[in-house]
């Protein structure tokens, strides 16, 4: 394993094999005296089974009483974490690797080619911009939108011309935006901010306005309260939002949890998605060269996930799985858009397909075991290439304006920093545009794949990485990492975080488990609603496969995950407590029961399906659900419960009542605690600073636990 360099103060977790402190008890392992955490007699009815909820109080955020608990929470939790010798030894390091210049991809609007950099520990990246004659300077600093770094840039858009830009903002990492429209030369707001948008995009027609979608605001907490009715509007420049017309959405008759609207880069035609969940959707088509034009229809069923990805005139491609669950290009006419006169461009394989267009070309990204593979076909279909990547890995980018000459794509994987190449679309031809400048030395780890069964027999891919000549004698510090949902693929990136971990001598394993997108459709379906325990037992038996194959031990084995992921972590650690020695589910979905009454959670029943559907279903969600199966007198692994106090994503509450629940009924002596972040959301957006002192925490935590007393 790569050792922490002497300037860094800190020694190795394996120069030699950690051993666990034979000295009397420390400070830090005494016994942790919780905050009383008052248990209600609220109780729910379902199909006839009544279900308690003690600690319902704790879902209503804007009480002094759930304030009260939270700031009693973190004295406990941060008085435990400040004991652990290393931690700061920890965050130091962290600050170090981090510390370097990132700089993201070019892209031209108007006049300008714009660029975000970060020069290493700015909390938020910086918009800058370059002219025609090579002067560079800052567009935007979202550093300076807050003073504690909190308020986020969440996006960007420019007006055809690049005249004007419009960027929309999150405070406290809320899904709640503001959109604030300005001149691109002076940089001067144009008009009043627009508020209360979530969910949304900017896409602008033309230089005369753009589409943005929201919900109508709820009453009780905009945090919690649910949000139900998706709307797509369209804001004309110089007129108050108040008058935004509503341009799909709204009624009664027919709800949609989201939708969304995207102008062609023509201006042709304008997009109109809409779903009712996270999986499916209709499509719409406006022609906006006609201005009394009607709504056309093209799908009227959320039967597939199929979106416009480019057109030709009147000739539209799209991508869908309607037929083909690793997904085909398809072309269409606009003046009969609907399925039964597609005709296939680049049809389905036994890989699951992302396309991208850019220079005239369509870029074809493919899934094969996880692992990405690009072809590059013309607009009639024809192979032009397959494409050259530098490696192993994941890739990102092949997307731009038709007349673009070079494109850019990221390249990564677990153990390789992104590096940005430039691609030129008709030669073919890849160069180093940014070569990434983290001092990680790569060259020391590498990644295997394996395949495990699942206890059904089921093959699952794992990706393992790790440093080069590591022993597997069992004793390896592990963080196991799992998803396992919403078609999400997790294919190999580099973090700084994991990079920490593999330096601080960690194993990092990345397991491809069911509901996920990697295998397509037909893996993601595998592990939803009634087939959602597939998704723990690929877990479980990742774990397993570890300890069998002496990555590790069950005293050495943690499992992290968060969103979906925290789910994962804490149906595995209710149901096997005794196969790991931490759990870290972050900003977890955990009652089951009730996850849909909040924000937009009802959209995530295609995964999961509610307790109200069926006496069957609640049964199922009431067998796994992480809060409802805490048990009276369990040893539960070492816990560390992360969430933010501005996520309005999967509310507090979720990680509130179960971070309860385990200080109400672990009978080990393993902590349970809870850290809750203030000023902070789901994840995105969160500033730098908040970031390093969160995963100093969470890997201090993690090796303290699993008796590495000095590192």
């Amino acid at each position: 394993m790569k050792y922490i360099v002497a300037a860094a103060g800190v020694a190795l977790l394996s120069a030699c094999s950690p051993q666990k402190d034979t000295h009397t008890e420390t400070a830090v392992d005494a016994k942790i005296t919780y905050p009383m955490t008052v248990r209600g007699n609220v109780t729910d009815e379902y199909f006839g089974h009544v279900v308690a909820d003690p600690y319902r109080w704790l879902e209503d955020d804007r009480s002094a009483e759930t304030e009260a608990w939270v700031k009693a929470q973190n004295e406990v939790t941060f008085e435990y974490l400040e004991q652990i010798p290393y931690r700061d030894q920890i965050k130091k390091r962290l600050t170090e690797l981090w510390n370097y210049e990132k700089v993201g991809a070019p892209f031209k609007e108007g006049n300008y080619t714009y660029f975000y950099k970060n020069d290493g520990l700015q909390n938020q990246y910086v918009v800058y911009r370059t002219d025609a004659e090579g002067n560079t300077e800052v567009f935007l600093d979202p550093n300076t939108f807050s003073e504690d770094g909190t308020t986020s840039l969440a996006t960007l858009s420019f007006s055809k011309d690049g005249l004007l830009a419009a960027y929309a903002i999150s405070e406290g990492g809320s899904d709640w935006r503001k959109i604030i429209v300005i001149d691109v030369e002076t940089k001067e707001q144009l008009e009043p901010t627009l508020v209360d948008v979530k969910f949304s995009g900017i896409s602008w027609y033309g230089n005369e306005g753009f589409y943005y979608s929201s919900y109508d605001k709820p009453e009780g907490s905009e945090l919690s309260a649910k949000t139900d009715q998706h709307k797509l509007y369209y804001h004309k420049l110089g007129t108050a939002q108040a008058d935004d017309p509503v341009v799909f959405g709204g009624t009664e008759a027919e709800k949609h949890r989201y939708v969304g609207g995207q102008v062609t880069e023509d201006d042709r035609y304008l997009v109109i998605t809409a779903a009712v969940s996270t999986s499916g959707n209709k499509l719409f088509l406006k022609d906006l060269s006609k201005p009394d034009s009607e709504l056309v229809t093209v799908l009227d069923h959320t039967d597939s996930d199929t979106y416009v990805i480019d057109n030709q005139g009147s000739k539209l491609f799209l991508v869908t799985d309607l037929n083909a669950p690793n997904k085909r290009v398809v072309t269409v006419d606009a003046g009969n858009p609907q399925s039964d006169h597609w005709q296939d461009l680049i049809p389905e394989t036994e890989h699951v397909l992302s396309p991208a267009t850019g220079a005239g070309y369509i870029f074809a990204e493919y899934m094969v075991d996880a692992i990405a593979q690009v072809k590059q076909y013309t607009y009639d279909g024809e192979l032009v290439r397959d494409v050259e990547l530098p490696g192993v890995g994941s890739i990102g980018g092949f997307s731009g304006k038709k007349d673009e000459d070079v494109l850019y794509y990221t390249f990564t994987n677990y153990s390789t920093p992104g590096t940005i190449y430039a691609f030129n679309a008709d030669a073919g031809e890849s160069s180093v545009y940014a070569e990434s400048k983290a001092e990680f030395d790569s060259s020391a780890y590498e990644s295997k794949q394996v395949f495990y069964s699942s206890k059904d027999g089921t093959k699952v891919p794992m990706i393992i990485t790790y440093k080069k000549g590591i022993e597997l004698d069992g004793t390896n510090p592990t963080i196991l990492y799992g998803y396992g949902g919403f078609n999400v693929s997790l294919t190999p990136s580099f973090s700084m975080t994991n990079a920490m971990w593999l330096e601080l001598g960690g194993v990092y394993a990345v397991a491809n488990l069911r509901g996920g997108g990697e295998y397509g459709k037909k893996w993601h379906d595998a592990g939803t609603q009634m087939k959602k325990q597939n998704v723990f037992d690929d877990f479980i038996a990742a774990a397993e496969y570890l300890i069998a194959e002496n990555y590790t031990s069950s005293e050495k084995l943690a499992v992290r995950g968060g969103s979906n992921g925290g789910l994962l972590v804490g149906a595995v650690m209710t149901q096997r407590p005794d196969l790991m020695q931490v759990a870290l589910p972050a900003v977890g979905v955990l009652d089951m029961l009730r996850y849909h009454t909040f924000t937009a959670g009802a959209g995530w029943a295609y995964d999961y399906g509610t307790a109200e559907d069926s006496e069957a279903m609640f049964e199922y969600l009431y067998g796994y659900s992480p809060v409802h199966n805490v048990k009276q007198g369990t040893h539960y692994p070492a816990t560390l419960v992360t969430t933010g106090d501005h996520d309005d994503r999967v509310v507090p509450a979720h990680s509130f009542k179960f971070a309860a629940e385990l200080q109400a009924k672990d009978a080990g002596a393993n902590p349970q605690l809870i850290r809750i972040e203030t000023n902070a959301g789901h994840g995105a957006g969160t500033p730098v600073s908040k970031t390093i002192e969160q995963y100093a925490d969470i890997y201090g935590f993690t090796l303290w636990n699993m008796g590495i007393k000095t590192i």
